[in-house]
């Protein structure tokens, strides 16, 4: 077993993931994405999607891009998909 590094819980089913040169380890997703996912620097919430990136700054959407000053992003959209 091995201690998750968020919560502490000691867990049989406890992953690793490796990220660099860095391996961290967790009981769940939950926690996995707590300490990885980046924030969104406009409405601070978890990116756990795709996200956008501009100019080395993380955001969970084009629009809080926009709302941050970004110009030119839009969000990855298929032309003709179902969702």
């Amino acid at each position: 077993m091995a201690r998750c590094e968020v919560c502490g819980n000691d867990y049989y089913a406890s992953f690793e993931i490796r990220a660099g040169d860095a391996v961290h380890v967790f009981d769940s997703f939950e926690c996995a994405i707590t300490r990885m996912a980046p924030i969104c620097e406009h409405c601070r919430c978890r990116i756990i999607g795709h996200g956008v990136e501009a100019d080395g700054r993380y955001f969970c959407c084009a629009h809080c891009a926009k709302a941050e000053g970004a110009a030119g992003v839009r969000d990855n959209v298929s032309v003709g998909s179902a969702m």
